[in-house]
């Protein structure tokens, strides 16, 4: 399981013995095929990229491709499988092809990288021992508020932090919602473009949030987590 970075600068984020692992590879499972090559590209990988094997995941149906994806690894051949960035299997796709693994005895081996999740909740201030992740919150106003609402009894009645993303274009409608419905004492972190140069992570009460500018968030990739 090999991290990618997640800005197109990040890769003296990752360990040299990330990368070391990468260079023995030849097999990839990769969200996007372009990416990936580019990214193999950047590690100075001993192999020729058109050498490599890349086999693209189907975003859409990837079920029908595990066991042929996987056959080389019946064969002793290692295959590495990669995010589009961050983490593979958290938040990301890769878990069909983890389980199809385990049920052929074959070992799985985590690298060590980034993963926006876990970096915006080291850096937001919110309870790292007590959090959830819940992926993207529903689209629709009426349900969105819903949950909101869910998500906000939680952390009153728990203590648990609460860390959500949304599809980028979408993340100013988002904060809107949050900031015009959630109680103003709750902290909310905003964390955007992790490991770029803008890079921008904050974390104030809702009240405060309310009472600054808001960073520029429209189409750039971003965590929230909603906190006490």
């Amino acid at each position: 399981m090999i991290p990618c970075p997640i800005s197109e600068q990040g890769v003296k984020h990752l360990s040299q013995d990330t990368i070391a692992i990468i260079h023995t590879l030849d097999h990839f499972i990769v969200e996007r095929a372009r990416t990936a090559r580019r990214f193999i590209k950047s590690t100075n990988h001993p192999s020729p990229i058109q050498n490599l094997v890349i086999m693209e995941m189907d975003k859409y149906d990837p079920a029908h491709q595990v066991a042929d994806y996987l056959a080389p690894l019946q064969e002793g051949i290692s295959i590495g499988i990669l995010s589009e960035a961050g983490c593979p299997g958290i938040a990301d796709p890769g878990k069909l092809f983890v389980r199809k693994a385990y049920q052929w005895d074959i070992q799985v081996i985590p690298h060590v990288g980034p993963s926006s999740i876990i970096l915006a909740l080291m850096a937001s201030g919110q309870n790292g021992q007590n959090f959830a992740f819940v992926g993207y919150l529903p689209k629709k106003k009426e349900v969105l508020s819903q949950r909101l609402r869910q998500l906000e009894s939680l952390v009153l009645k728990t203590q648990q932090a609460q860390i959500f993303i949304e599809t980028p274009y979408k993340n100013v409608f988002l904060i809107e919602q949050i900031l015009g419905q959630c109680n103003p004492k709750l902290h909310l972190t905003v964390a955007c473009d992790i490991n770029a140069p803008e890079e921008f992570i904050a974390t104030h009460t809702i009240a405060k949030w309310k009472n600054k500018k808001l960073p520029e968030l429209h189409k750039r990739p971003a965590i929230f987590i909603l906190g006490q």
